[in-house]
């Protein structure tokens, strides 16, 4: 009796352990990395970023770093004209920015039109102890 009560307890010991680490890795946050080669700056700080940064701000995004030329290369090519990375909370704020109308669809619609985007990664990182 005292030896199922003790494979209970440790099964129970165990399984709380695997729930807390995958609830830990879905608190992991994302950066969101996007390099752009801006065409039209007038239009890219007056019309796409108007549109977007709210939706950021509203996921939960923070600018980390980022801005118009000021991305220095040291090997490679050269980098574009804005490189920005902005930290979501977790995988789930960058889907809820992504899917809003600040999200992919002010890029499709309004950040191609004044940028010519290179790439837009989205890395998860490591969770804050």
């Amino acid at each position: 009796m005292l030896k199922n009560a003790l494979l209970v307890t440790a099964s129970i010991i165990v399984g709380a352990g695997g729930v807390q680490l995958l609830h830990a890795q879905s608190k992991a946050p994302v950066y969101a990395i996007a390099a752009i080669n801006v065409k039209d700056t007038e239009g890219y700080t007056k019309e796409f970023l108007p549109k977007t940064q709210p939706g950021i701000k509203e996921s939960g995004g923070e600018y980390i770093a980022g801005g118009m030329n000021k991305t220095t290369g040291f090997d490679g090519e050269k980098p574009p004209s804005r490189v920005v990375i902005i930290k979501f909370p977790n995988m789930e704020a960058w889907n809820k920015f992504e899917n809003s109308d600040e999200g992919k669809k002010a890029r499709m619609d309004l950040g191609h039109k004044y940028g010519d985007w290179k790439a837009l990664w989205v890395v998860e990182g490591v969770e804050p102890k």
